[in-house]
């Protein structure tokens, strides 16, 4: 495994501390080696102190570690410049020398964990020097952080970069949020219990609510953010790939493409907003000065690095139209945003209520109807609200909550959630990675509102307190439909 930007914040807090995790798991093979790459000036026995430091640091490793050890003796670093040809000429001869010391075959997984205006440039010069092609029963892949571009014309630009020195099937685009446990078991719960799939359509349901919610604000990455916003951060990778886990059809088998061919079909069959109806079915917000959990939080424009005058969006609620026989005429709400009353990720079904008729003549007003949740951060878990009889002499009916969550089943394990992202790189199962097609086929559909965002700057920013759940505009989102964001206790 080849890390660019081996000396960076994911390298450090996420990839050392998941390999960790896949090494306890006995996950990683005896025939594995760790090759840092990165501008920074240091000793290969430096590196190796800093990958145990950072082990126990972020992976929660004991002082006696001999897995940390494992790790640490694997490990190599080479100082380099990822323009300069003269760094993959080096990188070529010690990888050639690994080969025979670690006996890895010459399968190598190159980690892109650097800024994105390297995303093309290192796989060419890996292409460029022979680093990429694969011959002899070998296999060269490649992982790129998100953002995969900025909009559509940088991803295509992007995708074909890739393109010239590697094949589809070597390129592991990787989102994070994936690699929760329960993201890849909406798949398993949708398909292997029999009761929920034949109500999970329009018959049925009446409307999808997506929400990805963060206490935090934008921290150390004001510079970054201010530039990019929540729209561009958020949307056409994390939230578009619980969009369409949610939404696809059932795939013929658990194969990659298989998998991802039905995922991109619910891409394209998303409704591309006409300019005017991005004014009514898109919101955008931005965090002002307010109180989580009794402490003051400075607004956006306060944030280090961030321009006082800033009209980038911490906030965006989107209502998206599936064009197909299965979800025509349900909404799918989708909201995401910064200093939000609580952290949490969750996709809610609701369904549609039941009749009224037989309750007409009994103290019941009305019917709650029946809710569906899939939690996904911080707590794990499937819940299901349904009617119950209060006891009693006259009728009444109260809201039932059936929950489960992971951890009282199947106990918890250490996650970064790259572990499963990471196996799933080195043992070559795509399916929890984006196709170049999936990537413009989500670029397609935030573009319309990227380009009337921009032609119209927000005039009401900052418009929602820090510590609330985002601004008026998204409750009058759903308002207009008769609808009303879930209330997340």
């Amino acid at each position: 495994m080849v890390i660019f930007g081996a000396s960076g914040d994911l390298t450090t807090r996420k990839l050392l501390p998941a390999l960790y995790n896949l090494r306890r798991s006995k996950l990683l093979p005896e025939d594995f080696a760790i090759l840092g790459v990165a501008v920074d000036q240091m000793s290969e026995d430096d590196f190796r102190n800093k990958v145990r430091h950072d082990i126990r640091e972020y992976a929660g490793a004991p002082q006696d570690c001999t897995q940390c050890d494992w790790l640490a003796e694997r490990v190599y670093y080479m100082t380099g410049d990822f323009r300069d040809n003269a760094t993959y000429t080096h990188l070529k001869d010690l990888l050639a020398e690994l080969d025979q010391k670690h006996s890895t075959k010459g399968n190598y997984l190159y980690y892109l964990a650097t800024a994105p205006a390297f995303f093309g440039e290192i796989p060419s010069r890996l292409g460029a020097n022979g680093l990429t092609s694969e011959a002899d029963g070998h296999w060269r892949r490649v992982v790129i952080e998100k953002p995969f571009g900025s909009d559509l014309d940088s991803a295509r630009a992007l995708n074909r970069d890739l393109g010239k020195s590697l094949t589809e099937k070597q390129i592991y685009r990787i989102d994070h949020y994936l690699g929760k446990e329960t993201v890849q078991n909406i798949l398993v719960f949708r398909f292997s219990n029999g009761i929920f799939e034949p109500v999970w359509n329009r018959r049925y349901i009446d409307h999808v609510e997506v929400t990805v919610a963060e206490e935090l604000g934008v921290e150390r990455r004001g510079g970054y953010y201010d530039h990019a916003g929540a729209l561009r951060d958020m949307i056409p990778n994390h939230i578009l790939q619980l969009v369409t886990l949610t939404a696809m059809e059932p795939p013929i088998s658990f194969q990659a493409d298989a998998v991802r061919d039905e995922q991109s079909k619910i891409l394209h069959a998303i409704q591309i907003m006409p300019p005017e109806e991005v004014l009514t079915r898109a919101v955008r917000g931005q965090y002002g000065p307010g109180t989580i959990d009794g402490k003051p939080e400075p607004g956006y424009r306060e944030e280090p690095l961030v321009n006082p005058q800033s009209n980038t969006e911490t906030f965006v609620a989107l209502k998206l139209s599936i064009d197909n026989w299965r979800w025509a005429d349900v909404p799918f709400y989708v909201r995401t945003g910064k200093r939000m009353a609580k952290r949490v990720t969750e996709i809610a079904i609701q369904f549609r209520r039941a009749p009224f008729v037989l309750f007409r003549d009994t103290p019941v007003e009305r019917l709650m109807p029946n809710l569906l949740v899939l939690h996904i951060q911080p707590d794990e878990g499937i819940s299901l609200r349904f009617g119950a009889k209060i006891p009693g002499p006259i009728v009444r009916v109260g809201s039932v909550n059936m929950d489960f969550e992971y951890v009282d089943y199947f106990g918890s394990q250490p996650s970064t959630g790259y572990e499963r992202l990471l196996y799933d790189c080195m043992v070559g199962d795509a399916t929890l990675f984006q196709r170049a097609d999936m990537v413009e086929a989500g670029w397609s559909v935030v573009g319309p509102v990227q380009d009337v965002w921009r032609a119209l700057p927000a005039r009401s920013f900052p418009n929602y307190d820090s510590g609330s759940w985002g601004p008026k505009e998204a409750d009058d989102l759903m308002k207009r439909d008769g609808r009303a964001w879930r209330k997340i206790d």
